[in-house]
């Protein structure tokens, strides 16, 4: 039976060496920033939550634990460069399942070149892995709280893809593009970066759209008009959710910007310049809250996104 330092081992094997003063092995990791502010944020997936080990590969696992944090980095511009991972093991937990996760946190990691500084490991009752995640700002972040009246409101790639991947899921469907969504999200790393050059605020979508776009509305003190017809969305979701239906689905990790109307033409042509998928959704108003209209004018009843202590099971 495999023990604590087995695990560790293992585990690290198919991370680099960090290079930092002092990295895995020490009671903490010392860090040597190059530029100017440091971002960090931490998040956490957890078994029967935010997956299933009968939906999700160790792989998927682990890919999604590093993903989630990193699109928090995206959303602030920041530039990914270190993070720190707890896991919780249940007894018996294969090795083979270690070594699957850690491949799928390490692939994305050497994509988006954040190193691993330290850890730790636990034994739990279920699977759970908690990340700590550290970027550098080059610019002043993006909040959440700098959306101005008048500014424009975009939102990137496209909706509800996630949403409709886990209910394939459920179903006992189990490929798919919407699957690969659910299971693999991907950052908008280099995005949040171009963004920062552009845009007056902006967060990652990662409680459905509905949700997110109230916390922008509360922390810059702006109301916004959404327009349904313009949300991106695939046509297997306009399909099976509809567009409104795209507005609750959580777990998309697009970012959601505004960008001040001075700047609007030339951060679509930077986006269209670096192959960056972004939608124009809607405007900011002086007011609170928002609301989205159909092509009618009609103003929708606003859905609920997601919520961890109001829905049972993930999103």
């Amino acid at each position: 039976m495999p023990g604590e330092f087995d695990f560790i081992r293992r585990f690290l094997s198919h991370f680099p060496k960090a290079r930092v003063p002092v990295g895995p092995g020490d009671d903490c990791a010392v860090l040597a920033p190059q530029r100017g502010a440091l971002c960090v944020t931490t998040d956490a997936v957890v078994e029967d939550v935010h997956f299933t080990r009968a939906a999700f590969s160790p792989a998927d696992i682990g890919h999604k634990a590093l993903a989630v944090n990193l699109s928090d980095l995206a959303s602030m511009g920041a530039t990914p460069r270190w993070f720190v991972c707890a896991l919780a093991l249940p007894k018996g937990f294969p090795l083979r399942d270690l070594t699957g996760l850690a491949r799928g946190m390490a692939a994305l990691a050497r994509e988006h070149r954040i190193a691993l500084v330290g850890g730790n490991f636990t034994s739990a009752r279920e699977l759970s892995v908690t990340i700590t995640a550290a970027g550098e700002l080059s610019r002043p972040a993006l909040t959440r709280g700098g959306a101005r009246p008048g500014d424009l409101l975009y939102v990137s790639g496209t909706l509800g893809d996630a949403r409709l991947g886990l209910q394939h899921l459920l179903a006992g469907v189990k490929r798919g593009a919407a699957v690969r969504r659910q299971r693999r999200p991907e950052p908008r790393v280099a995005l949040g970066r171009l963004a920062s050059r552009f845009a007056s605020a902006a967060l990652d979508v990662s409680d459905g759209l509905a949700q997110d776009l109230g916390h922008l509305c509360t922390a810059s003190r702006v109301h916004v008009t959404l327009e349904l017809e313009r949300l991106p969305v695939t046509a297997a979701v306009r399909s099976a959710l509809g567009a409104e239906g795209a507005l609750a689905g959580g777990e998309d990790y697009e970012l959601l910007m505004s960008v001040p109307p001075a700047r609007s033409r030339a951060f679509e042509r930077a986006c269209a310049r670096a192959g960056q998928a972004v939608t124009r959704i809607g405007l900011v108003s002086e007011g609170s809250g928002w609301v989205c209209r159909d092509m009618t004018g009609r103003v929708l009843p606003p859905p609920r996104g997601f919520d961890h202590f109001r829905t049972p099971t993930s999103n």
